[in-house]
């Protein structure tokens, strides 16, 4: 699998997002999260797994989990395309690939430009910021809450039962 994008320079990744698109909307995820971008493969099917997971992928040795964010943000399921990217980053727990169309890059947030979730959006548990880019609302989203722990052990117990 080559890489498309690799994110090596990460100071300081707190005020840096890395940005995608799935479909229209714009979202983000904290360049802290984010290892690299890869162009999208077969996925394979992991049977048991939580709704959210399309399946696995091997990135280099590794077995990684690829998580279907559009099912998780409520839009519209659509087939994968050559031109789609996974977003290989790490949650608190594991290492997981998300299916994202396109990505935007990495953009530096000024200050002005980003407002905490908690204030803006109260009940977007899986939102940690909002930016405003150019014309464009950024939803800047918490990896670490993607997965439910129910949702997390489930996982576990799928990739268990398919390694052996």
């Amino acid at each position: 699998m080559d890489d498309i994008i690799q994110l090596e320079d990460r100071q300081p990744a707190r005020d840096r997002i890395v940005v995608f698109a799935l479909d229209n909307p714009h979202y983000a995820l904290y360049l802290s999260a984010v290892e690299r971008i890869v162009r999208a493969v077969e996925i394979t099917p992991l049977p048991k797994a939580p709704e959210i997971v399309l399946g696995v992928i091997n990135v280099q040795g590794s077995v990684l989990p690829v998580l279907d964010i559009r099912k998780r943000f409520r839009l519209p399921a659509r087939g994968m395309n050559l031109d789609d990217r996974f977003i290989i980053a790490r949650t608190a727990r594991r290492q997981v690939a998300l299916v994202v169309d396109s990505v935007w890059g990495v953009h530096e947030l000024a200050e002005t430009e980003m407002v905490n979730a908690k204030e803006a959006l109260p009940f977007a548990q899986y939102l940690k910021g909002v930016a405003k880019l150019e014309d464009n609302l950024v939803l800047i989203h918490d990896l670490d809450q993607f997965l439910s722990l129910d949702e997390e052990r489930v996982l576990d117990t799928a990739l268990a039962k398919g390694a052996q």
